[in-house]
């Protein structure tokens, strides 16, 4: 590259000559208006390399560059502090007077420099140009340091405040085993419980200030927080159960029971106040089945203790006690309100009672209907469903009626594992949280024994919990025909959990949908067919109904089988 500076007159060409100086170019300087032959001088510039373009120039000059011609102008920064200085340096009997501004403000910024010199001092000039271009190198050294030292002082103050909220989410102090009994409790809602919002509040706070500021000295204080803490989730069905009411719980489950043979609702509204406690239903030859306390009776007071604010658990531990000991109720059933005294005795759970109907069908063709009642979901349900079917099917039966009435649920995996006895495939029951489906249960086949006879359920307002899935199961993969009532509506699901020291949680862990996407919560489950009135609930009777064709609760076994 070449460039051409004329001086556009005939002064002297030390103080009147431009020079333009291109990093790693040839600089020619001569005189305008000259002969053909004017003096010219030309000679190299070596600047480091890499080094910016620098233009040196003096007022009334123009130079060429290539084939453009514009006004040789230095850029114009602004700035608040400025230092000016001026230098005279002699050489080969020529002057150099440099003049150069600096902006001090935070270390130096932008350089314009004017320059009067003779090309032979132009060694000169490259000295002062070496100096400009340490000064830009020490600028961006300088650029380079601020942006390490504040990118350091950032990081540190974030280290800082993320340490600080550790140690504040920490106690201070140390946890007695009242308090680890309390944490053990929150960390059991806080894995399991179905809504992750806790109701609208934040639950880490929630821990914190309970820690602080309930007292938590002895046993009683510990449940008594633990109680508040689950009472701000507004669930009724999420409960703290003592020692002695874990134990009863679970011993429920598992067959047999001291009491009054009674499955406890849930407590029931009427015109926007609770009135008590709802009876689900009765187990068949129990106290209260003799009695004759039937589902939907409302138990207004237990030993003249008022159920209104009772949960079912405390209702439960009452009716319950020593064998031959009596338990009075008051009972709303109907229009009528009436005091029952019962005598407790030893309950035992048999899930399923079975019954071989056989009905004589034209001419003397008779038909084998095979009645299993499924009173409960306890531990041995599943099983017995199994061997009732394997019996009635021995003996020449075809069809089934499986009655759910006045069962009241009880074991989720006991419900789910009888309905993969009638299904061969098909989802049975979605589990939802309030992010929607979470799992999904589905029969493969692995499990079925009875999927091709024709099945018929039998519902009602106490078909409720683990006997809704089951029947919404065989519903909505079109395996069964439901007759009867609307069911219960409870479409959430409990899990129990035992605490260290032999208590226990019933936390709310999700609510269900039926496999057509159904949520029954507080609706139940809808029949295909009611019921004709009354019809009964008795094994005995059912039958009877179907073999008396005069009989107002008959029904032939072309309808029971219909869609």
């Amino acid at each position: 590259m070449e460039a051409n500076v004329a001086s556009s007159s005939s002064s002297t060409f030390a103080s009147r000559s431009l020079l333009l100086a291109v990093c790693g170019a040839r600089i020619n300087i001569s005189k305008k208006n000259a002969n053909p032959h004017h003096h010219r001088h030309s000679f190299p510039v070596r600047n480091p390399p890499g080094c910016p373009l620098v233009l040196w120039k003096l007022k009334a000059h123009s130079v060429n560059v290539g084939n453009f011609a514009v006004p040789l102008q230095c850029a114009a920064f602004g700035s608040k502090r400025r230092t000016k200085f001026y230098k005279t340096i002699r050489g080969a009997g020529e002057t150099l007077l440099s003049s150069s501004i600096l902006q001090t403000s935070w270390g130096l910024k932008k350089i314009h420099a004017w320059y009067v010199l003779s090309p032979f001092s132009f060694g000169n000039l490259m000295g002062v140009h070496a100096k400009i271009q340490t000064l830009i190198s020490r600028k961006k050294e300088f650029k380079h340091n601020i942006c390490i030292f504040f990118t350091r002082v950032l990081i540190t103050a974030m280290l800082v405040i993320s340490l600080s909220v550790t140690i504040n989410k920490s106690p201070t102090w140390a946890l007695t085993e009242e308090n680890l009994l309390f944490l053990e409790a929150w960390r059991t809602v806080d894995r399991a419980y179905v809504d992750k919002s806790f109701n609208g509040q934040s639950w880490f706070r929630y821990r914190e200030n309970a820690l602080r500021n309930e007292p938590m000295n002895t046993r009683e204080e510990t449940y008594r927080a633990i109680k508040k803490m689950l009472s701000t989730l507004d669930d009724p069905f999420t409960r703290f159960l003592e020692p002695e009411k874990f134990k009863s719980l679970r011993s429920g489950t598992q067959g047999a029971l001291t009491g009054v043979g009674l499955s406890i609702g849930y407590p029931l509204v009427l015109n926007g106040s609770p009135t008590g406690l709802v009876v689900v239903s009765s187990a068949p030859g129990g106290p209260a089945d003799k009695a004759g306390i039937v589902s939907g009776d409302i138990i207004l007071a237990i030993d003249d203790e008022s159920t209104e604010d009772m949960d079912i658990y405390d209702a439960a531990e009452r009716l319950q006690g020593t064998e031959g000991s009596s338990v009075k109720l008051v009972i709303h059933s109907g229009p009528e309100i009436k005091d029952v005294v019962l005598r407790r005795e030893k309950v035992t759970f048999n899930p399923v009672k079975t019954r071989l109907c056989e009905i004589t069908r034209s001419g003397a063709e008779k038909s084998r209907i095979g009645y299993i009642k499924l009173t409960s979901f306890n531990q041995n349900a599943s099983g017995a469903v199994k061997d009732a079917i394997e019996t009635l099917r021995s003996n020449g039966v075809k069809a089934f009626v499986l009655d759910l009435r006045n069962n009241s649920g009880g074991l989720f995996p006991e419900g789910i594992e009888i309905a993969k006895i009638w299904l061969d495939k098909g989802v049975i029951v979605y589990i939802c949280d309030n992010r929607g489906v979470r799992d999904i249960y589905e029969a493969d086949g692995s499990n079925t024994v009875a999927a091709s006879e024709p099945l018929t359920v039998l519902v009602n307002k106490g078909t409720a919990s683990a006997s809704e899935i089951l029947a919404g199961a065989l519903k909505d993969n079109r395996r069964a025909v439901l007759y009867g009532e609307p069911t219960f509506g409870k479409g959430k699901i409990q899990s129990v959990f035992e605490l260290s020291d032999g208590s226990g949680l019933a936390v709310t862990v999700a609510r269900y949908e039926t496999p057509a996407h159904t949520n029954i919560d507080k609706v139940g489950i809808k029949p295909d067919h009611p019921l004709p009135t009354p019809f009964p609930t008795d094994e005995e009777e059912f039958c009877s109904c179907l073999k008396d064709p005069s009989s107002p609760c008959n029904l032939s076994s072309s309808q029971l089988f219909s869609r």
